[in-house]
């Protein structure tokens, strides 16, 4: 009974991730594009853990958290572009410009 339950849970996270991936795709706007793909690696880590839990081994936990941390920063990185249209900012620039105002 178990393993039937975890099979339609392991179809159910499939449906979950392809709705997600149509949203990422074809999502109205950019925050909503994030917010699926952030949705993406969460249902993919419960994907890892049920296949975990079916073939009753551990060798899978190290995956899951290497998943999580790509999830977490891709979300960060995608919001960080959204809210000021760069990932990482160079200070460089910015000491140039104050530079060239002392200058003057």
């Amino acid at each position: 009974m178990l393993q039937i339950s975890m099979f339609i849970a392991l179809i159910l996270l499939t449906l979950a991730v392809a709705g997600c991936m149509y949203r990422v795709l074809r999502g109205p706007s950019m925050a909503d594009r994030i917010t699926a793909l952030d949705t993406v690696g969460v249902n993919i880590i419960a994907i890892i853990v049920v296949l975990s839990m079916m073939l009753d081994t551990q060798a899978y936990l190290e995956v899951m958290l290497l998943v999580g941390i790509l999830a977490f920063l891709g979300t960060v990185a995608f919001a960080k572009y959204i809210e000021r249209g760069v990932v990482i900012e160079h200070e460089q620039e910015d000491r140039d410009d104050i530079d060239d105002s002392d200058d003057r």
